[in-house]
């Protein structure tokens, strides 16, 4: 007997709307974190020198209950393994304390330059948060890659010139990169069920890993060349963004 295709068409839109829920979960949990962003910036950064000290202090505490809410989400997670909804929300309850326990330690040793960083990162991650619960998962990954390499590439612009952190971030880099060229691998083979389908389209994820791959390489020899760079990485990102977006409608 053939199926239904208005049941198959009222699954897929059930579960587009339990995707579009978790992406509004971590957007929500974006939200927070951004909050948490200019409350650090204007009392910690900008502030008076015994609101600096105070929040100093604070970040010690920030830092410990960032790690016991990641083991409580991934507590949840584990708990709610069989319920699509609640699990997502132990992933981002989770996502979020990692946030502020990571977070709150690179702020306490790079302070306003660690600042920065999260403040591009968390943005980028709650839009992504987005994109994968509406897009195809092909574009997901690609415009993820490429996002990703733009905040490294960034990275090394700011500080690929620094005596003290050049080298780490060289180091970084270069594992970034490693780890681009493996997805790429995998892609290729056909080794990412849980992540694309049988069938998908991985020529957006070739070309997001040799952007990046290019981008970033050139990015650790050359700062001047690194700002030309982000702007490349962005321009594809935004038409990959706009391609699939109208595919969509």
């Amino acid at each position: 007997m053939a199926k239904n295709p208005n049941n198959k068409n009222k699954a897929k839109s059930i579960k587009r709307d339990d995707a579009l829920t978790g992406g509004m979960i971590f957007f929500v949990a974006g939200c927070i974190a951004e909050v948490f962003l200019w409350a650090v910036r204007r009392y910690y950064i900008n502030g008076y020198i015994d609101e600096a000290l105070l929040w100093h202090e604070r970040l010690k505490v920030f830092a410990g209950a960032g790690v016991a809410v990641l083991l409580a989400g991934v507590a949840l997670s584990v708990l709610w393994k069989k319920d699509a909804g609640k699990r997502v929300f132990g992933w981002a309850l989770g996502a979020l304390g990692a946030f502020f326990a990571a977070g709150s330690i690179l702020i306490r040793m790079y302070e306003s330059s660690a600042v920065t960083l999260l403040s591009v990162v968390v943005p980028v991650a709650m839009v992504l948060s987005i994109l994968w619960a509406l897009y195809d998962r092909e574009c997901s990954v690609a415009i993820t890659i490429l996002c990703a390499s733009l905040i490294v590439v960034w990275v090394c612009r700011k500080l690929i010139g620094s005596i003290a952190l050049g080298t780490p971030v060289r180091i970084i880099a270069v594992i970034y990169l490693l780890a681009v060229a493996a997805l790429v691998w995998l892609a290729k083979q056909g080794k990412l069920g849980m992540l694309l389908a049988a069938n998908a389209d991985v020529l957006p994820i070739y070309v997001a890993g040799g952007l990046s791959a290019l981008t970033i390489l050139v990015a650790l020899f050359s700062a001047t060349a690194a700002y030309y760079a982000m702007w490349c990485l962005g321009v594809v990102a935004f038409a990959l963004a706009v391609y699939y977006t109208v595919k969509l409608l």
